[in-house]
């Protein structure tokens, strides 16, 4: 258990200083044997606290720590719906949240295939209509897609991703970020993404994450 909290800890650290996250927005979970560890809600991930930390029961309930975030429902709906998920990350990483704004983007896969780590690491990424922070609703439109899709993009919010592991889940949401940045550098300019046969053969190589 000390190792969770310290690498959730060290995980929010990292990403807070390398403007991931601003304020006390974003928020981390990791999976432990009887329930889950939460950042707590208004601490920026900069400033965790291991022993501060939320910890939730295996039905979700506050049992130990600081108040859990308020977003606590999007990591449950994600845990809900798929099993082998060991940690989320939920992030208002600037170039993502840039992305969730546009207007005309696929609501069903919102980037396109610009690199295979992308594909290998994200897959196909939905939009999720607008919900005010904190509606519970939200949590149930994460839940409709969350089986099929590791990660989903709030519109005008952010995204979030779950992972086999902690590493895993940072990995993809940092791989989200980094493409929804290159989306918008290219944007508005001849862009050669990768071919759909190039997409279906890194997926027979690299199940959906």
């Amino acid at each position: 258990m000390t190792d969770a909290r310290d690498s959730l800890v060290a995980t929010g650290k990292s990403m807070f200083e390398r403007r991931l996250t601003f304020g006390s927005s974003g928020n981390i979970s990791v999976k432990t044997g009887d329930g889950w560890l939460m950042s707590p809600t208004n601490v920026p991930l900069g400033a965790l606290d291991p022993a501060k930390l939320s910890k939730l029961d295996s039905s979700g309930k506050h049992v130990a720590g600081d108040a859990p975030t308020k977003e606590s429902f999007l990591h449950l709906a994600m845990y809900r719906e798929r099993s082998s998920a060991g940690a989320v990350v939920h992030l208002h990483s600037t170039h993502s949240v840039a992305v969730s704004c546009l207007d005309g983007i696929n609501p069903e896969d919102v980037l396109p295939p610009i690199t295979a780590y992308y594909v290998m690491r994200v897959g196909k990424l939905p939009l999720i209509p607008y919900y005010a922070p904190g509606d519970p609703t939200l949590g149930e439109a994460v839940g409709k897609v969350a089986a099929q899709h590791s990660a989903v993009l709030l519109a005008n919010h952010g995204p979030v991703v779950a992972g086999s592991s902690l590493s895993a889940a940072v990995n993809a949401i940092e791989e989200l970020e980094e493409t929804a940045r290159l989306y918008l550098l290219l944007h508005g300019r001849p862009t050669r993404y990768l071919t759909p046969e190039q997409v279906a053969d890194l997926r027979k190589r690299f199940p959906n994450p």
